[in-house]
């Protein structure tokens, strides 16, 4: 798969403009998936502040995110 420039673009903006960025399942007040609950209750205690996106109200975010990262799993920080 390729990584779409408009995509691409989004995401970059998304992580230019947060300190912490995290996409998971779900938000930080309520994951959807035990591996983005832990990393939220991870971060909870690290930082105050930090932004989300949920991948799943996105399926292209979610398929792009991991095309980015050359990652293939969620959440992804």
């Amino acid at each position: 798969m390729t990584l779409e420039p408009a995509l691409r673009e989004r995401i970059e903006s998304l992580i230019e403009s947060n300190d912490v960025m995290l996409f998971m399942k779900g938000n930080r007040h309520a994951p959807q998936c035990g591996f983005s609950a832990s990393v939220t209750q991870i971060l909870n205690t690290l930082i105050p502040h930090y932004q989300t996106f949920d991948v799943l109200s996105d399926p292209q975010m979610r398929e792009g995110i991991k095309e980015f990262s050359t990652w293939p799993t969620i959440p992804q920080l």
